[in-house]
């Protein structure tokens, strides 16, 4: 099992770090990411027997690693692979941002907290959905989104926020009606919940430095138009 952790560093399921429940494992550090190295990702290896054909597929098909072990003579290419390695200024840009990732964690949860809080009597009167955590996971504070009445809503908001320079945005287009999911995939019928949820949902700004004031402006502007929608 290969677990999708792209966006999980420091969540949990089930009290269990997400990364940890596959046999292997990838995280993101690209630059929409909690942390971050501008590109690039990492391979968690939980099962010990993935070890040595991942550094080969690392060292771009060659047991490079092996021969730096002394465990071969020499090294040549015997499967394939690619030119994985960071550069050396990635990898320190990335070595500084792990030193601090509790910290930026911690500053990610507490925006997520605001916005939370802030928007819980407009859920109450029906007017928008904030997220919805189950009570056996700990999320990380990635995003922050609203599900909105309607399409239109939607757009409004996100048209509104934008003319007050603020950057709010809708998710992804759902994977099988964009041009390459017609082209490759297959879907069983209509998926008119998905096309429903994608087309209310808006995400907010959220980064580790995003200043109180920053969120409250955001807030002001979100809950004035939702209530005189």
């Amino acid at each position: 099992v290969i677990e999708d952790a792209a966006q999980g560093i420091f969540s949990t399921y089930k009290n269990q770090l997400l990364g940890s429940i596959g046999h292997l494992a990838t995280l993101s550090f690209h630059n929409t990411k909690n942390i971050v190295a501008g590109e690039g990702g990492a391979l968690l290896i939980n099962d010990p027997i993935w070890v040595e054909r991942a550094e080969i597929i690392w060292e771009k098909g060659t047991n490079r690693q092996q021969f730096l072990q002394g465990q071969v003579d020499k090294y040549t290419w015997i499967d394939i692979g690619s030119s994985y390695l960071p550069s050396e200024l990635t990898a320190a840009f990335l070595y500084a941002q792990l030193e601090k990732a509790k910290i930026i964690t911690e500053q990610r949860l507490k925006r997520w907290n605001q916005y939370h809080q802030a928007f819980e009597d407009l859920e109450k009167k029906g007017l928008v959905r904030r997220p919805i955590v189950p009570q056996h996971c700990q999320h990380n504070g990635h995003l922050y989104y609203l599900i909105l009445p309607d399409f239109n809503s939607r757009n409004q908001l996100i048209k509104i926020l934008k003319d007050n320079q603020i950057n709010a945005v809708f998710h992804y287009i759902p994977l099988h009606s964009s041009p390459a999911g017609q082209k490759f995939g297959r879907s069983i019928g209509t998926l008119n919940i998905t096309d429903d949820l994608a087309s209310r949902l808006i995400r907010l700004p959220l980064y580790a430095t995003l200043t109180k004031i920053e969120i409250e402006r955001i807030i002001d502007i979100v809950v004035s138009f939702m209530e005189n929608f």
